[in-house]
């Protein structure tokens, strides 16, 4: 039997599933065997939704994929019974899903070898590039299942990486009363309706932190830009950097240039691309190694596929909580729909294109609502719908799924604090 319905079978023990899940080499299954992709999506949401179920039987996982692809037509029905056939017939071997995994991954190797040969025979890369693959597949030994490393015991240790030591701070003190400082593998997003202050919001904070970035001499921030013209998001971030208006830079072009050249050269460096894939993304992450990753708009990012949208954004917050872990913090934008239009709280059912699979990759939401009404213009509404952030110690644990006013002032680009009390 493959070796991937043998492995698929393994990981319906959530032991099993915990402890190989992130082995499984999902881009080669995606790009060839596209029902055994479909069933491993659907295996991740019911782990999550029923955290508590040690296993799962085949036919739970069955009824499951009914639920999730009700748009399936009666011949592909046919075929995802035919592999749930195979799944009922497979006898469970907990010994076995470290080999069967290092056959899959050679598959997937060979797979990527053959491409990486075909980019070689057009010129696209070099002959280093394409022997190091042919190395790496036909060496003796054994395709080496990635070495795991345990977290430490050590209590001191983990208070002083999770909590002490700070990270990137927020211009907003609300927000570091609320969620503390971002530290890398946080992952989180911001939402509202169009023309609420998304943009101001970014470059408001992100000025702050790429400043505190830069003192402290680690990576830049990047920012990847698909939404708005990325020359008028740059001067969005003159304008934050500077707490002025467009009309005041104007005035005196060359100074403010060469001071922020002297604050900020480099310390934003800002993607401008429709189009940009997660290909892009990652390659970028290598280059730059950032100290914090914003993403403007993240559902518009392309290179995944699913056959319901749910399901491919939950894709791209997967993806974007690994790159936290990997590279640094990541700060998502997404919009509101159109049931958060003229809503002061909005909350994560407001949240456009999706059930829970973006809400369910992130450390922290928090919802921008405004109202239409006279008066209100420069009033805008912050609620942390989710919180899994330990803050810093000035944080306050009663106020991390707060709702709070602040202040807009978008000709300076700035969000600013209502004071309290």
């Amino acid at each position: 039997m493959a070796p991937e319905l043998l492995i698929l079978r393994q990981l319906l023990l959530r032991a099993q599933y915990d402890a190989y899940r992130g082995q499984v080499p999902t881009g080669y299954i995606r790009s060839n065997l596209k029902e055994v992709w479909m069933i491993l999506q659907a295996l991740d949401l019911l782990m999550k939704q029923v955290p508590d179920q040690a296993e799962f039987s085949v036919d739970e996982l069955a009824a499951y994929v009914v639920v999730q692809y009700p748009q399936l037509k009666p011949a592909e029905r046919d075929l995802y019974d035919r592999v749930f056939a195979q799944l009922r017939a497979v006898q469970t071997s907990e010994g076995l899903v470290g080999a069967l995994l290092n056959t899959l991954q050679k598959r997937a190797l060979a797979s990527e070898v053959a491409l990486q040969a075909y980019e070689f025979s057009e010129g696209r890369i070099s002959f280093d590039v394409l022997q190091g693959r042919i190395e790496a597949l036909t060496k003796d030994n054994q395709v080496l299942l990635p070495e795991i490393e345990f977290v430490s015991d050590d209590l001191e240790e983990l208070y002083s990486s999770a909590v002490a030591e700070v990270g990137l701070r927020w211009r907003l003190d609300s927000l570091n009363l609320r969620l503390g400082s971002l530290r890398k593998g946080d992952f989180g997003f911001v939402f509202a309706r169009p023309e609420t202050g998304k943009t101001t919001f970014l470059a408001s904070e992100a000025t702050s932190m790429a400043i505190q970035a830069r003192k402290r001499e680690v990576g830049p921030v990047l920012w990847l830009n698909n939404e708005e013209q990325g020359n008028k998001v740059k001067l969005r971030c003159f304008e934050a950097h500077y707490g002025l208006s467009l009309a005041k830079l104007a005035s005196d072009l060359p100074g403010y240039k060469q001071r922020y050249l002297k604050d900020m050269s480099g310390a934003i460096r800002m993607v401008d691309r429709a189009g940009i894939s997660r290909y892009d993304v990652e390659q970028l992450c290598k280059s730059v190694t950032p100290s914090l990753v914003i993403m403007d708009q993240i559902d518009k990012i392309q290179g995944f596929d699913a056959d319901r949208e749910d399901l491919r954004l939950g894709g791209i917050y997967q993806w974007a909580r690994e790159l936290a872990k990997e590279y640094a913090p990541v700060i998502a934008v997404c919009q509101a729909d159109g049931s958060g239009e003229g809503q002061k709280w909005l909350t994560m059912a407001n949240v456009a294109n999706a059930k829970t699979s973006k809400q369910a990759e992130a450390d922290w939401i928090l919802g921008i609502g405004r109202i239409n009404e006279p008066g209100y213009d420069e009033i805008r509404y912050l609620h942390l719908s989710k919180n899994k952030l330990l803050g810093d110690k000035d944080s306050n644990p009663g106020l991390r799924h707060d709702r709070w006013e602040v202040l807009i002032e978008p000709e300076l680009a700035r969000y600013t604090d209502i004071e309290e009390g």
